[in-house]
């Protein structure tokens, strides 16, 4: 199954449609393995990721991790968690942000890819677009909607609100989240890890 991961990621990272990815000497951030448990899909690296290679490794990704009620080595091990964004690149920065993943990408990629991580039981699907496309019609009106209803989705899918600290607006709004949705995403992810 590892085989099947490795022969996945080659083809994609030769595709013609990341040749500007390859151009700008981008290697697809990502992260997984045939045992992982739980697979985390957000939107795309950010630049700082991309330079990187490590997904998560900003103030959002301490967040994320506190949430989870992960360590930082447990988070980064292959073995329990697989990171699969929406996209594998960054996308380049927007007017207010970084744009869009390309809507082409994960249709493409995703299933083959979580096809060879057959132990996953729970996806963590974080921000508006991992759940527009994982939840299709099942999402609510909204983001915050759809997180405060995460008990609908379980026990296979579970949608956060991004952890950026920029959205401390949205959090002082939404006071619910750290009682109720915090605990049980921990609960969930423990009990996915053989740990609940």
């Amino acid at each position: 199954m590892a085989d099947v991961l490795r022969a996945v990621m080659d083809e994609l990272t030769a595709d013609p449609s990341n040749a500007w990815a390859r151009d700008l000497g981008y290697r697809p951030v990502w992260a997984g393995s045939p045992s992982a448990r739980v697979v985390i899909i957000g939107q795309a690296p950010g630049w700082r990721a991309q330079e990187s290679g490590i997904p998560w490794d900003d103030a959002s990704g301490v967040r994320l991790r506190s949430w989870l009620g992960v360590r930082d080595d447990e988070f980064y091990d292959p073995e329990l968690f697989a990171i699969v964004p929406m996209d594998f690149y960054f996308p380049g920065k927007g007017k207010t942000g970084d744009l869009p993943p390309r809507r082409d990408f994960a249709p493409r990629w995703h299933p083959r890819i979580l096809a060879g991580m057959p132990e996953v039981t729970l996806r963590v699907l974080i921000g508006a677009y991992a759940q527009r496309f994982y939840l299709a019609g099942r999402a609510k009106a909204n983001l915050t909607e759809t997180v405060r209803a995460y008990g609908e989705y379980l026990a296979a899918e579970f949608p956060l609100v991004h952890p950026s600290p920029l959205n401390y607006r949205w959090h002082a709004r939404n006071t619910w989240f750290d009682a109720e949705v915090v605990p049980a995403l921990a609960a969930r992810v423990a009990l996915a890890l053989g740990r609940g």
